[in-house]
Protein backbone atom coordinates (compact mmCIF):
# COMPACT_ATOMS: atom_id res chain seq x y z
CA UNK A 1 0.00 0.00 0.00
CA UNK A 2 1.42 3.52 -1.28
CA UNK A 3 1.11 6.27 1.90
CA UNK A 4 0.42 8.95 -0.52
CA UNK A 5 -3.00 6.57 -1.61
CA UNK A 6 -4.00 6.36 1.64
CA UNK A 7 -3.55 9.99 2.25
CA UNK A 8 -5.61 11.24 -0.92
CA UNK A 9 -8.11 8.15 0.32
CA UNK A 10 -8.33 10.01 3.85
CA UNK A 11 -8.71 13.49 2.34
CA UNK A 12 -11.12 12.10 0.14
CA UNK A 13 -13.35 10.83 2.82
CA UNK A 14 -13.02 14.08 5.03
CA UNK A 15 -13.99 16.01 2.24
CA UNK A 16 -17.23 14.16 1.58
CA UNK A 17 -17.89 14.30 5.42
CA UNK A 18 -17.80 18.27 5.14
CA UNK A 19 -20.11 18.27 1.93
CA UNK A 20 -22.44 16.27 3.72
CA UNK A 21 -22.20 18.14 7.25
CA UNK A 22 -23.26 21.30 4.71
CA UNK A 23 -25.69 19.52 3.38
CA UNK A 24 -27.22 19.01 6.17
CA UNK A 25 -26.84 22.18 7.68
CA UNK A 26 -29.19 23.77 4.39
CA UNK A 27 -31.77 21.24 6.10
CA UNK A 28 -31.68 22.37 9.16
CA UNK A 29 -31.05 25.80 8.22
CA UNK A 30 -34.07 25.76 6.00
CA UNK A 31 -36.48 23.93 8.54
CA UNK A 32 -35.49 26.76 11.73
CA UNK A 33 -35.90 29.85 8.86
CA UNK A 34 -39.69 28.57 8.89
CA UNK A 35 -39.93 27.55 12.48
CA UNK A 36 -41.10 24.26 11.42
CA UNK A 37 -39.85 20.73 12.59
CA UNK A 38 -40.99 16.68 11.66
CA UNK A 39 -41.10 15.27 15.23
CA UNK A 40 -43.29 16.87 17.68
CA UNK A 41 -41.25 16.40 20.17
CA UNK A 42 -38.29 18.40 19.06
CA UNK A 43 -41.48 20.92 18.59
CA UNK A 44 -42.52 21.06 22.22
CA UNK A 45 -38.79 21.03 23.14
CA UNK A 46 -37.77 23.71 21.03
CA UNK A 47 -40.55 26.22 21.59
CA UNK A 48 -39.81 25.91 25.52
CA UNK A 49 -35.99 26.62 25.18
CA UNK A 50 -36.07 29.32 22.60
CA UNK A 51 -39.78 30.84 24.41
CA UNK A 52 -40.58 30.53 20.73
CA UNK A 53 -43.42 28.95 18.85
CA UNK A 54 -41.95 26.29 16.76
CA UNK A 55 -44.34 23.90 14.63
CA UNK A 56 -44.67 20.68 13.33
CA UNK A 57 -44.95 19.96 9.24
CA UNK A 58 -44.17 16.45 8.69
CA UNK A 59 -44.30 17.37 5.02
CA UNK A 60 -41.02 19.56 5.90
CA UNK A 61 -39.81 22.72 3.52
CA UNK A 62 -39.38 22.28 -0.16
CA UNK A 63 -35.73 22.69 0.71
CA UNK A 64 -34.80 20.50 3.28
CA UNK A 65 -37.10 17.83 1.56
CA UNK A 66 -34.91 18.91 -1.46
CA UNK A 67 -31.90 18.34 1.27
CA UNK A 68 -33.24 15.46 2.73
CA UNK A 69 -33.16 13.40 -0.70
CA UNK A 70 -29.94 14.53 -1.50
CA UNK A 71 -28.93 12.93 2.06
CA UNK A 72 -30.27 9.88 1.24
CA UNK A 73 -28.53 9.58 -2.37
CA UNK A 74 -25.25 10.53 -1.11
CA UNK A 75 -25.67 7.81 1.59
CA UNK A 76 -26.68 5.50 -1.48
CA UNK A 77 -23.17 6.37 -2.90
CA UNK A 78 -20.36 7.73 -0.75
CA UNK A 79 -19.96 4.80 1.88
CA UNK A 80 -19.98 2.63 -1.21
CA UNK A 81 -17.10 4.91 -3.33
CA UNK A 82 -14.82 5.30 0.11
CA UNK A 83 -15.16 1.08 0.52
CA UNK A 84 -14.12 0.29 -3.32
CA UNK A 85 -11.73 2.82 -3.11
CA UNK A 86 -9.95 1.84 -0.07
CA UNK A 87 -9.64 -1.41 -2.05
CA UNK A 88 -8.19 0.14 -4.78
CA UNK A 89 -5.44 1.74 -1.90
CA UNK A 90 -5.14 -1.31 -0.12
CA UNK A 91 -4.18 -3.44 -3.15
CA UNK A 92 -1.25 -1.14 -3.74
CA UNK A 93 -3.07 1.01 -6.66
CA UNK A 94 -1.49 3.61 -8.51
CA UNK A 95 -1.52 7.49 -6.20
CA UNK A 96 -2.11 8.87 -9.56
CA UNK A 97 -5.28 6.96 -10.54
CA UNK A 98 -6.41 7.28 -7.09
CA UNK A 99 -6.22 10.82 -6.94
CA UNK A 100 -7.56 11.26 -10.37
CA UNK A 101 -10.80 8.87 -9.04
CA UNK A 102 -11.24 10.88 -5.78
CA UNK A 103 -11.02 13.91 -7.07
CA UNK A 104 -13.34 13.33 -9.86
CA UNK A 105 -15.98 11.78 -7.10
CA UNK A 106 -15.76 14.41 -5.02
CA UNK A 107 -16.30 17.12 -7.31
CA UNK A 108 -19.12 15.18 -8.68
CA UNK A 109 -20.67 14.73 -5.48
CA UNK A 110 -20.33 18.67 -4.40
CA UNK A 111 -21.73 19.66 -8.28
CA UNK A 112 -24.55 16.98 -7.43
CA UNK A 113 -25.87 18.68 -4.53
CA UNK A 114 -25.59 22.12 -5.34
CA UNK A 115 -27.65 21.03 -8.48
CA UNK A 116 -30.00 18.79 -6.38
CA UNK A 117 -30.45 21.92 -3.91
CA UNK A 118 -31.06 24.35 -6.99
CA UNK A 119 -32.92 22.06 -8.97
CA UNK A 120 -30.70 21.93 -11.49
CA UNK A 121 -31.33 19.32 -14.59
CA UNK A 122 -29.80 18.08 -16.51
CA UNK A 123 -26.81 18.97 -14.51
CA UNK A 124 -27.51 16.93 -11.41
CA UNK A 125 -27.98 13.72 -13.67
CA UNK A 126 -24.84 14.74 -15.79
CA UNK A 127 -23.44 15.06 -12.07
CA UNK A 128 -24.56 11.89 -10.83
CA UNK A 129 -23.41 9.92 -13.98
CA UNK A 130 -19.90 11.15 -13.62
CA UNK A 131 -19.66 9.89 -10.08
CA UNK A 132 -21.34 6.44 -10.90
CA UNK A 133 -17.96 6.31 -13.47
CA UNK A 134 -15.56 7.62 -11.56
CA UNK A 135 -17.20 4.20 -9.31
CA UNK A 136 -16.88 2.16 -11.92
CA UNK A 137 -13.16 3.06 -12.84
CA UNK A 138 -12.41 2.44 -9.33
CA UNK A 139 -13.96 -1.49 -9.80
CA UNK A 140 -12.44 -1.61 -13.02
CA UNK A 141 -9.29 -1.21 -12.04
CA UNK A 142 -9.35 -2.52 -8.80
CA UNK A 143 -9.92 -6.01 -10.74
CA UNK A 144 -7.39 -5.48 -13.13
CA UNK A 145 -5.32 -5.37 -9.87
CA UNK A 146 -6.58 -8.24 -8.70
CA UNK A 147 -6.43 -10.47 -11.43
CA UNK A 148 -2.78 -9.29 -12.20
CA UNK A 149 -1.11 -10.57 -9.09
Amino acid sequence: MDPVSLKIWVATSLLLALKMWANSTVQVWARWRHRTVVNPEDASWLSLILKQEVHTDARDTPLAARASACWRNDLENIPLFLLLALGYVLQGGSPSWAGVYCSVFVLARIVHTVCYLRRLQPWRTIAFEVGVLAMLAVVIHSLALLLMR
